[in-house]
């Protein structure tokens, strides 16, 4: 049980509620495997700044502007817009830039610009981010319209069918240059590769560049684009490799550091596949450039980086779903063409998060599966992990919030939730991660990048589909996974239930789906009910004013689940982009106004926070005499405020 002076829930500003995390178990881990997590979590903070750059190319400069103006008026300034600066700032913090971080679009600014510009230019000018002969009133004029005009770079990631995603895109991965044109450049690149062993994945540490009319990649490496911060990394790197679990742990992060000096991708692949290999060490972590979804082409990494131990209890849960990979392969209700004879390498495993970064932070996922390349995947398999401090700390701070009594239909269904939830939610990530993602094949000759841009979206939706139609097999009471053969409809409910009606509650009104696992969600849950047979299934239903989910027949819903992954098993399978665009532009992109004005209505009498986010612990090192490092502590009393304060001082890299 955590200490009295712990607590879940933290601040709340905007729709972001701040949570923390325990380190659970972590006074069980050697001193050693302590001191190895330090150095990694060294690691995964020094990457920040890469973080905020990709996410924004003017994200640096303005975040350390606000900085600057936040810690010299503080003391002074007690006006209202000021309190609206410090919540701008905050959420400038949590996204890591000026982009909301799930919904993509520019926040809007509560404070006037002529305020913003008084500030600025009463800030003393050394703590500013001028440049040579720059003055504050230049500096005003470069950001204020990325602040203020709604019209100038609105989106991070646009998505929207038939404009150019390049040019209308604010991320930091394209410089001069169009859709067609980096298309173009990778494609033939690809060509250029097509008969190699170990395909390499193109573009994925670079930004693509066009300068004087000829198109290149500025490498991400040390030495290269982002080398100040990458050197910062790889020196925690090294140090940490001392302190390896094992000896493949050991070359792992030395293929890394390679990877990071050189900026070959072919020894990312090496890193990559060494990593998949290892599966004995009790700490392990992720570092680099890995998730695709901040691009809106889906072939640039944004930059991220976690540190993690071993849970051993709950991993028996996901030992046993590993060690019946093959059956469930088999098993799926899809195309034979598209399953794979032999399942290898599947490795999954619950851990503790012992520090979050770059992407992962604050926001993190709760499930990863990696490597991302089939390929890999394919002849080496895959390691998966469910992070059980954070599905906890979520579960802690969700209890008595009044959230189940508002959006469930009726008492019996919400017993059932309240009896299986939490243990279906672990589950349901476990197959998604674990099994999901590692499961089917491309057809020989499919190019990896067929989707484009719905990439992402059918990727999550398969993982999904394979996760839930596999909840509701008696193989998983069998196997002792679930204690009941009526638990997956607890799962099945919050799922569809979320797909259809509450996650509506983080989109604006207006607006439409734009982030990869709520179009996910939604292609799921409307798909189904569209298919429902006239309601045989599930039909949405109107109860005292009030819309709700009403399944009628768990079974069906199931046959039409498993339908829907044949279908996005293929069209990912064969690399058909049209049926992608077809499913996802149908189904997961636009939202009905009336639905949302009253979903919206409904969640905010209920005066809770849509989006959760984590205050990282302090990993404090204990030192003897010599000054050498003998042991690790955790403190959990910084403030959300420090710590991120505290990051842009102590850890600043690239401006």
């Amino acid at each position: 049980m955590p200490s009295p002076a712990f607590h879940y829930s933290d601040e709340r500003f905007a729709d972001i509620q701040m949570l923390r995390y325990r380190l659970k178990g972590f006074e069980r881990l050697s001193p050693r495997q302590r001191i190895l997590c330090y150095y990694l979590s060294e690691a995964a903070i020094y990457g920040r700044d890469i973080t905020f750059d990709q996410y924004g190319k003017h994200n640096l400069r303005i975040r350390k502007t606000l900085e600057a103006i936040f810690l010299w008026h503080k003391e002074k300034e007690h006006t209202e817009e000021f309190t609206h600066l410090e919540e701008y700032l905050k959420r400038v913090w949590f996204s890591n830039g000026i982009y909301h971080h799930y919904g993509c679009r520019k926040f809007e600014p509560r404070f006037s610009e002529k305020y913003f510009r008084t500030l600025v230019e009463t800030t003393p000018p050394r703590l500013l981010p001028l440049g040579e002969e720059e003055t504050a009133q230049d500096l005003c004029n470069q950001l204020s319209p990325v602040i203020f005009d709604p019209h100038t770079l609105p989106m991070r990631v646009n998505k929207a069918d038939g404009e150019d995603l390049v040019l209308t895109s604010a991320c930091h991965f394209y410089d001069n240059l169009t859709q067609g044109e980096a298309e173009d450049f990778y494609e033939k690149k690809k060509a250029a590769d097509a008969h190699t062993d170990m395909p390499p994945s193109h573009g994925l540490n670079s930004t693509l560049v066009k300068r004087q009319g000829v198109i290149m990649e500025d490498v991400w490496k040390a030495g290269g684009r982002y080398g100040r911060a990458i050197v910062k990394i790889v020196e925690c790197l090294e140090k940490a490799a001392l302190y390896a679990d094992n000896e493949k742990q050991e070359q792992y992060i030395r293929q890394l550091i390679t990877f990071y000096r050189s900026g070959d991708l072919q020894d990312f692949n090496r890193y990559c596949i060494a990593w998949v290999k290892e599966k004995d060490a009790q700490v392990d972590f992720i570092n680099g450039f890995i998730e695709t979804y901040g691009d809106p082409l889906g072939l640039k990494g944004s930059w991220e980086g976690i540190v993690e131990y071993r849970d051993p209890e709950a991993t028996l849960r996901t030992q046993i779903i590993c060690r019946n990979a093959q059956w469930f392969e088999d098993h799926a209700p899809t195309d034979a063409r598209f399953k794979k004879k032999e399942v290898k390498g599947v490795s999954a495993t619950v851990v503790n998060a012992a520090m979050l970064g770059g992407e992962n932070y604050p926001a993190s996922a709760i499930g990863i599966n990696l490597p991302n390349a089939d390929w890999i995947r394919e002849q080496y398999g895959s390691k998966s992990v469910t992070i059980g401090n954070l599905t906890e700390a979520y579960a802690q701070a969700a209890k008595g919030n009044g959230f189940k009594e508002e959006f469930v239909i009726d008492q019996p269904t919400r017993a059932l939730i309240e009896q299986y939830g939490d243990a279906c939610d672990d589950l349901h990530t476990d197959l998604h991660e674990c099994l999901g993602h590692g499961s089917g094949q491309l057809l020989p000759g499919t190019d990896p990048d067929a989707l484009k841009a719905y990439a992402a979206t059918i990727e999550e939706a398969r993982a999904d589909l394979f996760a839930l139609y596999f909840m509701a097999d008696a193989k998983l009471v069998e196997l002792g996974l679930l204690d009941s053969p009526q638990a997956y409809k607890a799962c099945y409910y919050s799922y569809i239930m979320n797909g259809l009606l509450t996650q509506l509650t983080r989109i604006s009104p207006g607006h439409n789906i734009e982030e990869a696992h709520m179009r996910n969600r939604a292609l799921i849950a409307r798909w189904c009910l569209a298919h429902a047979d006239a309601g045989k299934a599930m039909e949405m239903v109107n109860i005292g004013g009030k819309t709700y989910l009403k399944i009628n027949d768990y079974g069906e819903l199931r046959r039409l689940v498993g339908v829907l992954l044949g279908e996005v098993q293929r069209i990912k399978s064969e690399g058909d982009y049209r049926g992608a665009r077809e499913l996802v532009e149908r189904y997961a992109v636009s939202v009905d106004p009336v639905i949302h004005k009253e979903i919206l209505a409904r969640y905010e009498r209920l005066g809770l926070a849509p989006y959760k986010g984590f205050i990282n612990p302090v990993l404090i090192p204990e030192k003897d005499h010599r000054g050498n490092i003998t042991d690790i502590r955790v403190d959990y009393g910084e403030t959300y405020e420090h710590q991120m304060l505290r990051y842009s001082r102590d850890y600043a890299t690239l401006i």
